[in-house]
């Protein structure tokens, strides 16, 4: 019986250590946000509509990149319309964007309680809700730009962002991402946009990225439904390089397998030493599991590739 009870114990271990080392939280970091400044009363019809909203984002962003909502609960007046919608980056997984959209919406009630509207811009999607409509009107403001430390005058490396800007630039498609010598780059835009109104957007997201970023070792700029984003290896997005995470990938994987085989091996002699050592393995194994999931902490790697 206390031998069942260890194995259980000893399996715990194992799975904190592979829950902990897969998870990642780059997604998650906060791009920009802003609140309305019109509260509404708590118990309001209208917080009524932006809780059911909020929660159909995050329904919806287990199944979709991309979607909106126009809410209005029985006994609603006109006023009490909410709308709203999210936009996941291109390239996460279904899983990925709804996690994103939930820590998003998560944030968004700390961030702006009780007031009629908000938007929060995670490096992984866009969440954003209001009492006035926006679905589907282009809307091409600046809302947020950085530009990194210069590197002076270097040809070769602007020959290369201007060769990343032009190919995210240069088709007609809401999220493309790439890479040319040490420049990596992403672009995206939210999909209530129709193609047309996407490239004006990203058309003038770059001259903005040019003429503020001219000689960055990395630059973003956000517009309002919109946004373009670049980056030599060395600087700003150095943990998002592609060769650098399977290279990382790798190391850590190797140690997985090591540690199973080595886990198969002590396997062997497991029950024994249960058994013989009752009053010390349990504490000994909940030290060890807390101690994993710490170790796999420090070790987390961001996903995000560009190219």
């Amino acid at each position: 019986m206390f031998s069942e009870a260890c194995s259980v114990y000893f399996f715990l271990v194992i799975v904190s250590f592979l829950v902990s080392c897969s998870s990642s939280n780059s997604v998650d970091s906060v791009i920009y946000g802003g609140c309305s400044q019109t509260k509404y009363a708590p118990a309001s019809p209208y917080g009524s509509n932006v809780n059911s909203l909020l929660s159909s984002l995050v329904n919806s962003a287990a199944i979709s990149k991309f979607n909106n909502f126009k809410v209005s609960l029985p006994g609603s007046a006109p006023y009490d319309v909410v709308y709203g919608l999210f936009q996941c980056r291109g390239d996460l997984n279904p899983s990925g964007c709804r996690d994103c959209v939930s820590h998003s919406v998560s944030r968004l009630g700390n961030l702006c309680p009780g007031v009629t509207g908000g938007v929060l811009q995670l490096d992984g999607c866009l969440v954003k809700y209001d009492n006035v409509s926006f679905v589907g009107v282009e809307d091409k403001a600046v809302v947020f730009k950085k530009c990194g430390p210069s590197n002076g005058y270097d040809p070769e490396l602007s020959n290369h962002r201007d060769a990343v800007l032009g190919y995210l630039t240069g088709v007609g498609q809401y999220f493309r991402a790439g890479g040319s010598g040490k420049v990596q780059g992403v672009a995206q835009c939210v999909q209530d946009l129709s193609v047309t109104e996407c490239q004006d957007c990203l058309g003038d997201a770059t001259e903005s990225l040019r003429t503020e970023c001219e000689s960055a070792a990395w630059g973003d700029m956000f517009l309002a439904k919109c946004y373009v984003r670049y980056s030599d290896h060395a600087h700003h997005l150095r943990n998002n390089d592609p060769n650098e995470l399977t290279d990382k990938t790798l190391a850590i994987l190797i140690g997985l397998i090591t540690g199973v085989i080595l886990i198969i091996i002590l396997l062997s002699g497991f029950s024994r030493l249960c058994d013989d050592q009752k009053g010390t393995v349990i504490p000994f194994l909940l030290s060890l599991m807390f101690y994993f999931v710490h170790i796999c902490n420090v070790l987390k790697i961001p996903r995000r590739q560009v190219n």
